[in-house]
């Protein structure tokens, strides 16, 4: 048990440059959800549904999240400050990072009967600020959700969804960061999909450009060693 409570507040230190140790993340109101969620989630599983929403209240009094008793949530999610709300079938899988403001809500089913009603977020998933994430999708593994995006349709693995309605920039999350991208939202204008494709464009262009100028230096470097090869050749006949 100690063991995972540290693998759990280390996996906090390393996606936030606040904390100084692991006991300042321990008065985090993020990780006391998700405490508070575990025990309402087993008493939910259990049946026991009016104490489970008992903890519930308690926990949104506490910590300003509300998630519902039903709601699955995976090994070491980190709720960066509060105010967040996750229904009652979301499912969040390992390592995912949600920032504030963040509502992981349901649609009305068309046929009327509730069911599978609200998202699923995949591993190593990053929600900014303010997003809301609606119906029941999937966002896919390593899926970058920007801030105040709204997003309604399935998100491709390593994705980035930005603007309302989320479109995706189309640039894989891999291409141009490391295993963690801060607050889910990529800073720079060549992620802007107003102009992606443009600029899409462009990077293949000096990809190409870089391309030949390499061959031409491989050509201009055989040019000049075929002379010499052909002089040393004629002396050793001679």
């Amino acid at each position: 048990m100690f063991g995972q409570l540290t693998a759990y507040l280390d996996s906090i230190v390393a996606r936030d440059p606040a904390p100084r140790s692991r006991w300042e993340v321990l008065l985090y109101p993020g990780l006391w959800a998700v405490g508070w969620h575990r025990v309402a989630h087993w008493l939910f599983n259990a049946r026991l549904y009016f104490l489970a929403r008992m903890v519930n209240h308690l926990s949104r009094f506490l910590t300003g999240n509300d998630i519902h008793p039903g709601a699955t949530i995976g090994k070491h999610l980190f709720i960066d400050h509060g105010w967040v709300v996750i229904g009652e079938t979301a499912e969040i899988h390992d390592n995912v990072t949600i920032y504030s403001c963040v509502t992981l809500g349901g649609t009305n089913p068309t046929n009327g009967v509730g069911g599978k009603r609200h998202p699923t977020l995949s591993d190593n998933v990053i929600v900014g600020a303010g997003a809301q994430i609606l119906g029941p999708i999937v966002v896919g593994k390593r899926g970058r959700v920007g801030a105040n995006a709204v997003v309604t349709d399935d998100v491709p693995e390593g994705a980035t969804m930005v603007g309302v309605k989320a479109r995706s920039t189309l640039v894989p999350a891999e291409t141009y960061q490391k295993d963690f991208m801060p607050y889910g939202t990529p800073c720079s204008d060549k992620f802007d999909p107003a102009t992606q494709k443009l600029e899409l464009l462009q990077c293949e262009m000096d990809v190409m450009q870089k391309r030949l100028a390499q061959l031409l230096e491989e050509r201009d470097a055989a040019a000049a060693k075929a002379p010499a090869a052909r002089k040393r050749g004629g002396t050793k006949s001679a």
